[in-house]
């Protein structure tokens, strides 16, 4: 799997990674849980669905997928993201939901 190097990371891409609520939700639990499989992630999605959600999150930067056997795991790319972006990662997890209306 393709994994940027921390020095090819782009903001804008972060930005539109972090912008979708369920990539959002996939990006929080990884933050509480520090590593999950894909599987534990989706919240009962299809799974075609988080594998686009996951591609996104990945190619931009954000997490890391590994294979573990036939599971893939997944980590947020905490340290890499507060070097680049420093705040950013926390200002995102700490925001409070906002409703629409």
């Amino acid at each position: 799997m393709r994994h940027p190097k921390p020095e090819d990371i782009e903001l804008a891409r972060v930005l539109h990674a972090l912008s979708d609520p369920v990539r959002l939700d996939v990006v929080r639990q990884l933050d509480r849980e520090g590593q999950a499989t894909c599987a534990a992630l989706d919240g009962g999605r299809p799974k075609s669905s988080m594998s686009h959600h996951f591609r996104v999150l990945r190619d931009a930067g954000v997490l890391r997928t590994r294979t573990d056997g036939t599971a893939h795991m997944n980590e947020l790319r905490r340290a890499e993201l507060d070097n680049l972006f420093p705040g950013l990662l926390q200002a995102v997890l700490t925001a409070p939901p906002r409703s629409a209306g």
